[in-house]
């Protein structure tokens, strides 16, 4: 089993993405890139901590790779909005790919210049960063849409997402 880490705005509606993929075992809702050790949500929440909301992945390699996470993670998200997704506002709300070795990093940074180079994006703003420590978000965090699915934000924000994950990774979808 092997890692990923990302970050695209609220960790709820990443999270509900990555959770249908064939090949992810485990989705861990929390928090990276910041300066303050073991930050609350409501810290985060006001952006001074430095963290970004990330989700971090446990997948089988063998059965899918880090380039489709990566292909996965870019169409869920909007990579070219800065510090902002939808209504979510702020440095916490950040595109971020946190990677755990150097050829997580090498891949990242190849994949973003294809997309660049390729024009289906207009100006990619996502951070690729190594990961420095990955801080585990409170219970009530974890699976927050299958818990919670008529909580308005959850409404509003996840299903477009997961309708779009259907149309372009039915084929990656679990069953």
């Amino acid at each position: 089993m092997t890692k990923a880490t990302f970050g695209g705005g609220c960790f709820w509606c990443v999270e509900a993405a990555f959770e249908r993929i064939e090949g992810v075992t485990d989705v861990t809702s929390g928090y990276a890139g910041g300066h303050v050790d073991d930050p609350t949500y409501e810290e985060v929440c006001t952006g001074d901590t430095g963290h970004a909301e990330v989700v971090q992945l446990t997948y089988d390699p063998d059965v899918v790779s880090y380039p489709e996470l990566l292909e996965v993670f870019f169409k869920v998200h909007d990579p070219t909005t800065l510090n902002r997704q939808g209504n979510d506002v702020g440095t916490q709300y950040r595109s971020a790919i946190f990677t755990h070795d150097d050829d997580q990093q090498a891949v990242a940074e190849s994949f973003i210049e294809t997309l660049e180079d390729e024009g289906k994006y207009d100006g990619i703003v996502t951070e690729v960063e190594p990961l420095d420590e990955f801080y585990e978000a409170a219970e009530y965090h974890q699976n927050y849409f299958e818990k919670n699915p008529n909580d308005a934000y959850c409404q509003a924000t996840i299903p477009p997402k997961l309708e779009k994950l259907r149309e372009e990774f039915e084929a990656q979808l679990k069953a």
